[in-house]
């Protein structure tokens, strides 16, 4: 792949391949999650994605960057711990999605019952609720 991209026009393949590579370094910091990453090993691979992203000169790698930095006091909590919210983002999401395709219903009721239904561990496929 990296010599596919390097055969491409510099415009065209570099920045490519320098998203994947940062993308690539930025996994590798949150691979670390659950490991109980030693302070140093954690440093180490920022260090080296920050590097990349600057490196890169790409407008969308140094936002990329910026995104990170201000999320930077959880994103250790989630290498220390494992821990996400990504099940509350999801209802959340369902219930923005059912709440937008109920528009023009009259009724708050039925709406609310609408969501209640999509939320529900039975509607996802979930058997046996826990």
């Amino acid at each position: 792949m990296v010599d596919d991209l390097l055969a491409l026009p510099k415009k065209i393949g570099r920045p490519i391949l320098a998203a994947w590579n940062a993308k690539e370094d930025l996994l590798d910091l949150l691979t670390l999650a659950r490991t109980h990453p030693d302070r140093s090993v954690i440093a180490d691979r920022l260090f080296r994605f920050y590097d990349r992203c600057a490196a890169s000169g790409l407008p969308e790698l140094e936002r990329l960057a910026t995104t990170v930095e201000t999320w930077w006091p959880e994103i250790p909590a989630f290498l220390r711990t494992g821990i996400t919210n990504a099940g509350s983002e999801g209802t959340n999401r369902v219930i923005k999605t059912v709440a937008r395709d109920a528009y023009g219903f009259r009724n708050p009721e039925s709406q609310r019952l609408r969501t209640r239904c999509a939320t529900t561990r039975r509607s996802r496929g979930c058997l046996n609720p826990a």
